[in-house]
Formats: C-alpha cells, sequence, structure tokens
C-alpha cells in the first residue's frame, strides 16, 4: 500500500522566544499526520463523525532531537507499530531535509458514541485488516 509522507511548514505562531519551534507543536504534528494517514485510507474524520468514533490518545512518546524554526518545510512519516482489537500504536519520524527533528509514538483505543471502547476488529474488520497490513509494511 503506498502512503504519502504529510508534508507542512513550520508557522511562525509555533516558535517560541528563541526563534525555535516549541515543543509542544510536535504532538500536534503527530496527530496532523495521524489524521493525513486516515484520509489517505479513506477512514478521515468524517467517517470517524459518521460512525459516532472517537480515538483517544492513551500514551504519547516524543524524543526531539534537532531544532526546527519558522518556515522550515517537514516530512512526516507515520506508521503502524501495533494493532489489536482494542489498542493501536503509530509510530512518527519528524524530517527536516535529512536531518530527524523527533521521532515518537502514540497510542489510542477507539470509542462509540457512548464513550465505551470497542473492537475495531470485530466492528470495523475492513480497517482493521488495512492497519494490519501497514504495521506488516512498517516492519
Amino acid at each position: 500500500m503506498k502512503l504519502e509522507p504529510y508534508y507542512r511548514k513550520v508557522f511562525f505562531y509555533e516558535t517560541d522566544q528563541m526563534g525555535i519551534v516549541h515543543h509542544s507543536n510536535v504532538i500536534r504534528w503527530f496527530e496532523e499526520a495521524r489524521f493525513d494517514l486516515l484520509d489517505q485510507l479513506g477512514y478521515g474524520s468524517g467517517f470517524l463523525e459518521e460512525e459516532g468514533l472517537g480515538s483517544p490518545v492513551l500514551d504519547v512518546a516524543c524524543q526531539y532531537k534537532t531544532m526546527v524554526r519558522f518556515n522550515d518545510e517537514l516530512t512526516i512519516r507515520i506508521g503502524v507499530k501495533s494493532n489489536s482489537s482494542a489498542r493501536l500504536t503509530f509510530n512518527y519520524l519528524v524530517l527536516h531535509g535529512d536531518k530527524i527533528a523527533a521521532s515518537g509514538e502514540t497510542t489510542h483505543c477507539f470509542i462509540n458514541k457512548a464513550g465505551k471502547i470497542i473492537s475495531l476488529k470485530r466492528q470495523y474488520p475492513v480497517l482493521y485488516q488495512t492497519l494490519e497490513q501497514l504495521k506488516e509494511e512498517n516492519k
């Protein structure tokens, strides 16, 4: 399955007094890349809203490697690290040119409108299989 990386430029408001990106923005970029990936798979925010699904973050980790600044062009690569009936973990690589700016992971579950955790494997088997395929390609 051929997926495109997520591309973006750093906005001025994302920088701090030192002129570098504030660390909290990298977590936002992870979310942007995650929704871009789901859009590419055909399961974007429209699908999630129609189905009444939520995907809360259970855990997030980020390692900062290199500073980035206003107007820098970034490439964010995202992959599926693990996928089970109830949990899904993505990994991220934020690149500035050929340098790694940051890397990290987020872990999620899927919930219905009532806030109950659902089994993606049971209730959305095609999406589950698609994520499984991405996990295998990420190895």
